[in-house]
């Protein structure tokens, strides 16, 4: 696991699933996975979740507090799914940025809002989370939602987020996390390295794409070292709350 204080180098070593890879290579084998899987990936979502991805990103966003009028950033936003709720909440006169680092899923995320006829308050950026190129303190919110856990340096991106937020600004992070109870921990790490991949190779015939998710997901940092993470970053109020036992959880904080 990547340490909060510790910036990868080049010829350091991280993590890419269980797999041990140079720094510099990850981002590119990260984004094949994402290449691979972006036709897919809404479909893959609701087959893995049985649907209650939905339920966990309308939580997230019905607690943002995202306000008519406001600028928000949506990193790593994928498909939009993120996007999508918040350009409904700033109206108007607000806009969301829908970014991710993936062309592909850029791409399809663009044409569904295109055919949602969300238009006018959304833009696209091709955007790398650990190198926001926006001014500090452009938005009065970002988000990112499944997406922390598969940048490289985690810190990097963390303390971008708390650089593009104005001040009295909130960042805000969906993710897998670690289950609370082991009864279903037994049963979670049952179906996501036994009936995942293979799903994967089932419906998107890429197996080795869901198996690497399914891993990354055990890589990323517990709730307590990633809401550390964020205090270093410079974030306040920060906390956390699990949903379904910990399957995923919300991690909220403030910039100043």
């Amino acid at each position: 696991m990547e340490q909060a204080d510790k910036k990868p180098k080049q010829g350091d070593t991280t993590h890419f699933g269980y797999r041990d890879v140079p720094v510099e290579e990850k981002t590119a084998l990260v984004h094949d996975v994402f290449e691979s899987v972006a036709s897919k990936y809404d479909l893959m979502n609701d087959l893995m979740s049985f649907g209650v991805h939905r339920l966990w990103k309308r939580h997230f966003i019905a607690i943002s507090n995202i306000q008519p009028g406001q600028r928000v950033l949506d990193l790593a936003g994928g498909t939009g799914d993120i996007t999508a709720l918040m350009s409904k909440r700033v109206g108007s006169h607000g806009s969301v940025v829908l970014s991710d680092i993936n062309e592909a899923m850029l791409a399809v995320g663009r044409a569904r809002m295109e055919d949602q006829g969300l238009v006018g308050n959304i833009e696209y950026s091709l955007t790398n989370a650990e190198k926001i190129p926006f001014a500090d303190g452009e938005f009065d919110a970002v988000t990112i939602a499944f997406g922390l856990r598969n940048v490289t340096d985690k810190s990097a991106a963390l303390k971008e987020m708390f650089r593009v937020l104005k001040p009295g600004g909130r960042a805000m992070i969906l993710e897998f996390s670690k289950v609370e109870f082991e009864g279903l921990k037994k049963i979670y790490d049952g179906y996501s390295f036994g009936i995942l991949p293979k799903l994967g190779k089932l419906v998107a015939d890429d197996e080795d794409s869901y198996r690497y998710l399914a891993e990354s997901i055990r890589k990323h940092p517990s709730q307590d070292e990633l809401a550390d993470m964020m205090v270093d970053a410079g974030f306040t109020n920060v906390t956390y709350r699990n949903l379904t036992g910990g399957v995923v959880a919300i991690h909220s904080g403030h910039h100043g």
